[in-house]
């Protein structure tokens, strides 16, 4: 294995694998990255291996390029990370992308490890259903174990004809789950060092519409100090049980003083964007700092409130009055002017427009923001969604919408 660290690689060159990209050059490092797509967000200037992510040749020829690689995402093939993990280190390692790339092995690990899960049962063949609905009760969400995101593959099922009907349609295995009603949902960020040395982001507010996240709010509001806490711990405990090295993202639905856990990213995460204007440190760059074994940044924020909001299939007008006056990232990470409060700061994943598509994301930092300024934002911004009440205690949804 190779030791100094000069070049990182990352599979996948979208948005994540940018942003991962910037933090690594302004911590001195060289970047490659490798991913099947005929255009990607690193393009506009990263170094880029065209090719499967399961192409020996094209993992030999990463390996030979870099002393370390990570991922942007978990859909990575895990034969490739094994492959790649005989020439130089992959962090996170083979066991946090196993176990985080199957729904049932996710629930049973989240179990085992004491942290407490939504009633849920395995769909392998149609016999198992009676004793799923047993468990879970109707109606449910069905959903695939394999290769699911952004409210794909999965379903609300109201009856046992129902599931059978979304079983026959199903790709492959899938799990049912009781369907929650929650009040909110919040993600914990963590980063573990290659020592074994853990820090957490506060706890972050999200909402859904469509299986999609619309956006986020830093800190979660509507949290004790001690359900923070104990979040901040369940996520601590799952970094720790995984070995893992890098960020890892746990999901939550918050009920009352009930938490449960959802699921598990082991990287970087949407609702993780809002650290990078929010935080002392953002998920990026400390992520970079984990796998290359530098010391980790502060995680504390360094505002009253930090809000991200999602950019989804059309882009904003550029010569609109409400995003004139926007601080635009370049594609090189650097900013148009200045952070200030209040003023919007936008991030252009430069992809095509397409229905459903993350296509850039918005944040907003200060000592306050004030509805009107959501409002102007909101109005600006294709498929954002502004929902104050999901984030109070008594807005109940259900993970239906998760």
């Amino acid at each position: 294995m190779k030791e100094t660290i000069q070049r990182v690689g990352i599979l996948g060159g979208g948005q994540l694998g940018w942003m991962l990209g910037i933090a690594a050059h302004r911590l001195g490092f060289e970047t490659v990255f490798l991913d099947p797509a005929a255009e990607c967000p690193v393009d506009a200037w990263g170094d880029r291996i065209r090719a499967p992510f399961d192409d020996p040749e094209a993992l030999q020829e990463l390996a030979d390029r870099c002393e370390v690689a990570t991922f942007e995402f978990e859909n990575v093939p895990s034969a490739a990370i094994e492959l790649l993990s005989r020439r130089i280190p992959v962090r996170p390692g083979l066991r946090s992308l196993e176990c985080t790339q199957d729904r049932l092995v996710e629930k049973r690990f989240l179990s085992h490890t004491g942290i407490p899960v939504p009633p849920n049962h395995d769909l392998t063949v149609p016999g198992d259903l009676d004793a799923a609905i047993e468990r879970t009760g109707l109606p449910a969400m069905m959903k695939t174990r394999r290769m699911g995101y952004d409210g794909k593959g999965q379903a609300r099922v109201a009856s046992r004809a129902d599931a059978e009907a979304l079983m026959g349609e199903m790709s492959g295995p899938a799990i049912l789950e009781g369907l929650v009603d929650f009040d909110y949902e919040a993600s914990v960020l963590v980063v573990r060092s290659l020592d074994g040395e853990m820090k957490s982001w506060p706890p972050i507010a999200n909402h859904h519409e469509g299986g999609i996240l619309r956006c986020s709010r830093a800190p979660c509001s509507s949290l004790t100090t001690e359900a923070a806490q104990r979040m901040r711990e369940m996520a601590m405990k799952v970094a720790h049980a995984l070995e893992h090295v890098g960020v890892l993202a746990v999901e939550f639905f918050i009920r009352g003083d009930e938490i449960l856990a959802n699921e598990i990213a082991p990287r970087v995460h949407n609702s993780g964007h809002v650290t990078n204007e929010f935080s002392r440190t953002s998920q990026f760059e400390n992520h970079i700092r984990a796998i290359t074994g530098r010391p980790l940044g502060g995680t504390e924020g360094v505002h009253e409130v930090g809000l991200m909001f999602n950019g989804i299939g059309d882009h904003p007008a550029r010569d609109s009055p409400s995003t004139k006056s926007w601080r635009r990232i370049d594609r090189d990470g650097e900013p148009s002017t200045d952070l200030r409060d209040g003023v919007p700061t936008w991030y252009d994943y430069r992809k095509a427009a397409r229905a459903g598509r993350k296509l850039g994301h918005l944040t907003i930092v200060g000592e306050r923001v004030d509805d009107e300024s959501i409002r102007r934002m909101v109005d600006a911004l294709p498929g954002a969604a502004p929902p104050p009440e999901a984030w109070e205690p008594n807005a109940q949804r259900s993970n239906a919408e998760a």
